[in-house]
């Protein structure tokens, strides 16, 4: 049998900070994940999401492999660098997509823990799955002792906080499973609540995709709606607000306070406003902007202008009006400037 301290041993290898292990069986959160997406809060993600293979598997992993006996949980820290002062015309990047796209390197890493599992104990059949696959991530990361589900719908480590990247693998190979430690938790703190721009933490525990900054930002195709552009802010790609504010990410963030951020974190905006699919290919093929599309950067760059209100833009944002570019991007380009010269 892999032992927790075998397996710890290989993940601490291959740069993964936290490993655990949970018996399979059906997914502890299935209901309110079910309730989440009744209530519409998925947005457009639930076009997917909402799939009846997709629920299926989602409510019971063995329904993805039949003789799967364990979860194996991995998670990576992207706690870094503070954010930087943010130079004029930019706007700023989330803090997980200053890198390499995670799905690529965080599967390479699980797949190559899976593989050392392998030359231990023999072949068995597994999955691997980076937020790719049918798997609630962050209820397996709780059963199997990575941390507690905050009100933030963060996963928090009481040593690694909230910024970790889950990796999941169901696994045909009896393990030791994880001993559940004592956790503390959230408590009366409501900071996430509290600071969220657009109230899209409607209770503790509880996000209305359609009302999130990440979710408007990199998964909302079309119009920005008009009552959440401003509360936008600076915020290009993503939004860390309900993380920066957590207590428990204090420590996490300390231990990088002196490092200095990539080039990646804050990006240059009219470059971005005309930028191609050949340029846009090129520069963040491999990063999470890529999510984005061109028109959604884009979109979103006009945006932080306006919201920045800066008249240096204007040359920008007009010869954007004037473009053959999209409706969509001549729309936002225009309330951009008019947020601008107003003042806004």
């Amino acid at each position: 049998m892999l032992t927790n301290e075998q397996l710890s041993s290989y993940a601490l290898d291959l740069g993964l900070e936290v490993v655990g292990v949970s018996p399979v069986g059906p997914a502890a959160t299935w209901e309110a994940y079910r309730d989440w997406l009744v209530r519409g809060y998925a947005g457009g993600l639930e076009r997917y999401l909402a799939r009846p293979v997709a629920l299926s598997r989602r409510a019971d992993p063995r329904r993805i492999l039949s003789t799967a006996r364990a979860v194996l949980v991995v998670a990576a820290s992207y706690a870094g660098a503070p954010y930087p002062p943010l130079p004029p015309l930019h706007g700023r990047v989330s803090r997980y997509a200053w890198g390499e796209d995670y799905h690529r390197w965080l599967l390479r890493r699980l797949r190559l823990l899976v593989a050392r599992i392998a030359e231990e104990r023999g072949d068995f059949l597994s999955r691997c799955y980076v937020d790719t696959g049918p798997i609630l991530e962050r209820d397996w990361a709780r059963a199997a002792g990575l941390g507690w589900l905050g009100k933030n719908t963060n996963l928090i480590h009481p040593r690694w906080g909230s910024y970790l990247f889950l990796g999941v693998a169901l696994l045909d190979l009896d393990c030791e499973l994880t001993s559940l430690p004592e956790l503390p938790a959230c408590g009366s703190c409501t900071r996430c609540l509290d600071a969220c721009p657009t109230g899209a933490l409607v209770a503790p525990g509880q996000l209305d995709a359609r009302r999130c900054l990440s979710y408007l930002t990199i998964e909302h195709r079309g119009s920005l709606p008009v009552e959440w552009r401003s509360a936008l802010g600076e915020n290009l790609f993503g939004c860390d607000i309900c993380q920066e504010i957590c207590p428990w990410n204090r420590q996490p963030l300390a231990v990088h306070r002196n490092e200095s951020p990539p080039p990646g974190a804050t990006l240059y905006l009219p470059e971005l406003l005309l930028l191609g699919a050949e340029e846009f290919r090129a520069r963040f093929r491999q990063t999470p902007l890529w999510r984005a599309t061109p028109e959604g950067l884009a979109r979103n760059a006009a945006v932080v202008l306006g919201n920045r209100g800066d008249p240096a833009a204007i040359p920008y944002l007009e010869q954007v009006v004037s473009s053959p570019r999209s409706d969509l991007l001549r729309e936002h380009a225009a309330w951009a400037i008019r947020q601008i010269k107003n003042g806004r």
